[in-house]
């Protein structure tokens, strides 16, 4: 099958082609031809006001639920999902019932999601059950297709565990995520411990919960050496204590989801659970700090952070609603409401060399791996643009610019109509 791409504007800072709109054939999963006017009788022709493209978009933070939720988000529905937002790679976390720490597990997601269109990268659980009692058989998940180890969203209670992966994980090239709270400090917190929680007398999580886990999981890193990824950083002083280890040499890397950019804990002087997010949204002068810090390359990956929960589980009361937003659909209009449609680009398909995944070129002869959007459509986002499952948004309401089309990776193509 081939297709081409008409009048598409190229989005892409190392290539020749940037800037300019260009004709692009593909054929049997390549790019075969870049050039200002393309003729083929037998292609398939992909004409589209404003087209736009770039190399394919990654995502290091996206939950589904299958097994176990499916009732939230499926592998296959999840998928289609991601595809259509845009995105041609995701890091798929570990969330599920059973929690995937094993090879079987790893195994199981590889299968289910070996004719998706994006590709789903696995992550397994660095612990077995996400206890931080015994580290799971890391070794084994990673020969099974797994591309890093995190207990998605829970803190690494054992020290002297993070030391033992760190050293261990070495030795296959591996990188260790460590979810930056201290779990004795934020314990029962339910939004960031400010004027909102002061103001409502609600429970809160300070900011040197995170600051604190973070200080110390460096330290261990020094000690060890070794592949460190702080996942979904939320205050100045996290990034500031990162700056400094990555200033010593140190390999370590970091996130941030796309909501703590986007929203500040005003959001929750009402009780929305919308909001309702770990790590929580906190104070403007933290959210600022976190937008310079992408800005200027301190901060490595910017995340969806997509989290799907059920109607039970999130439209209920502050208290007892579970933390998380659903992101896929809405993080490239967010990002591109935030910086230029260059910077958004740029920090959409960087990332993968952290998870040792291989970054496609865009050029004649390479295999396609390709996002296609507009980039000025402008309009509110609406429950008639979500396509997972649940539908607990935080973007509901927030006004986007440009719009995701879908992608073509390899010989496999999604649209969004």
């Amino acid at each position: 099958m081939s297709i081409i791409l008409k009048s598409a504007k190229v989005i892409n800072a190392e290539s020749k082609y940037n800037g300019t709109k260009q004709d692009i054939l593909i054929s049997e999963g390549k790019i075969v031809k870049i050039a200002k006017s393309i003729i083929d009788k037998n292609a398939t022709i992909i004409n589209i006001k404003n087209l736009h493209v770039s190399n394919g978009w990654f995502d290091s933070s996206v939950s589904f639920g299958e097994p176990g939720f499916e009732e939230r988000e499926t592998i296959e529905n999840g998928s289609d999902v991601a595809s259509k937002s845009g995105f041609s790679g995701i890091l798929l976390n570990s969330n599920t019932k059973p929690i995937a720490d094993n090879q079987t597990d790893i195994s199981f997601i590889k299968l289910k999601s070996k004719n998706s269109i994006c590709n789903i990268y696995p992550l397994g659980a660095l612990t077995i059950s996400c206890k931080s009692i015994e580290m799971a058989e890391l070794f084994d998940m990673k020969n099974s297709g797994a591309v890093g180890f995190y207990d998605y969203k829970k803190p690494i209670l054992n020290s002297n565990l993070l030391k033992t992966s760190l050293l261990y994980s070495q030795s296959f090239g591996s990188v260790v995520m460590s979810f930056p709270m201290n779990k004795s400090i934020a314990e029962k917190g339910i939004i960031n411990e400010g004027k909102i929680s002061v103001s409502y007398g609600v429970k809160g999580i300070p900011n040197f919960s995170e600051e604190i886990q973070i200080n110390r999981d460096l330290h261990i890193l020094e000690y060890t050496g070794g592949k460190l990824h702080i996942p979904t950083i939320s205050t100045k002083n996290s990034l500031d204590l990162i700056k400094k280890a990555k200033s010593k040499g140190l390999n370590i890397t970091c996130s941030v989801a796309i909501h703590n950019l986007i929203f500040n804990e005003e959001k929750l002087k009402d009780f929305d659970t919308r909001f309702k997010v770990l790590p929580p949204l906190r104070s403007e002068k933290d959210r600022l700090a976190l937008i310079k810090g992408v800005k200027n390359g301190e901060i490595d990956l910017v995340t969806s952070d997509h989290c799907p929960i059920d109607i039970e589980n999130k439209k209920t009361d502050i208290y007892n609603a579970k933390f998380g937003t659903i992101g896929l659909e809405s993080f490239f209009g967010a990002l591109n409401s935030l910086f230029t449609t260059e910077e958004t680009i740029e920090i959409l398909t960087k990332g993968r060399e952290i998870f040792n995944i291989e970054t496609i070129q865009f050029k004649e002869g390479s295999t396609a791996n390709l996002s296609l959007f507009t980039v000025d459509d402008e309009y509110e986002f609406s429950k008639e643009n979500i396509l997972s499952k649940s539908k607990n948004s935080a973007f509901l309401g927030f006004k986007m610019k440009g719009r995701p089309i879908g992608i073509i990776n390899s010989n496999k193509t999604c649209i969004n109509e």
